[in-house]
């Protein structure tokens, strides 16, 4: 099975082929672009493509990051994925960046549980705890950080993510946190992306978007209609 792996959900705009049936990535591109990812992300996919060889024709599957994460980055990257899955008749299965960063997490320490939590911003944290195997034991949610402190104070296992420092009453970086805990934007490993979507039952893991919470829409001044 060959698998065409898409992350548009932070600032980066990444694509991988990964061929399932001998566990290699065969290409990957992209960039961090902050944004942008919607005149982008087409022509990574082009330069993915190009350098594993392959038509898009060969294609078997497509796997997208659903969230949770930019708002707009988030629909760019679930249009296109159902969009070249339909024009190509291939299955499109949707993979969350909170179980994308636990398998990465557990790779560095395996064997335990690991909670995820990513700074959404605005106090708030998204989080999702996570079996020593990488399956969730919980669904995400987003949690304002007083709440996910309460929530999880007494998690027995490894707190990983851009988040995990909040959970802490101080805030402040340990000296024991990896760098892999201090990603900026918590960007999903577009190899694991793929591994995870050749594995994922199409039946279930839909390419729905998990927003966790609504855009930041602000109203702007001086635009006001007046009512009849």
């Amino acid at each position: 099975m060959i698998v065409l792996a898409i992350d548009t959900a932070g600032t980066a705009c990444n694509v991988a082929i990964y061929d399932a049936a001998r566990d290699v990535t065969l290409s990957t591109a992209g960039a961090d672009i902050g944004r942008g990812h919607a005149e982008r992300l087409m022509g990574f996919i082009d330069e993915a493509l190009e350098t594993a060889g392959l038509g898009m024709d060969k294609v078997d599957r497509i796997a997208v990051t659903i969230g949770p994460g930019s708002f707009t980055g988030i629909r760019v990257g679930v249009a296109t994925a159902r969009g070249l899955g339909l024009a190509l008749g291939r299955p499109v299965v949707g993979i969350s960046v909170l179980q994308a960063l636990a398998i990465s997490a557990l790779a560095a320490t395996p064997g335990h549980p690991v909670l995820i939590v990513t700074d959404a911003k605005r106090e708030e944290v998204y989080l999702q705890p996570f079996d020593a195997a990488g399956e969730p034991v919980a669904d995400a949610e987003a949690l304002d950080v007083v709440s996910a402190r309460s929530a999880f104070h007494s998690f027995a296992g490894t707190i990983s993510g851009s988040g995990a420092r909040l959970l802490r009453d101080d805030g402040a970086v340990h000296a024991s946190e990896t760098d892999a805990n201090q990603t900026p934007g918590d960007t999903a490993d577009i190899a694991v992306v793929a591994k995870l979507g050749a594995s994922a039952d199409p039946a279930f893991a839909l390419p729905k978007p998990l927003y966790l919470r609504g855009p930041d829409v602000r109203s702007q001044a001086g635009f006001a209609v007046a009512r009849a």
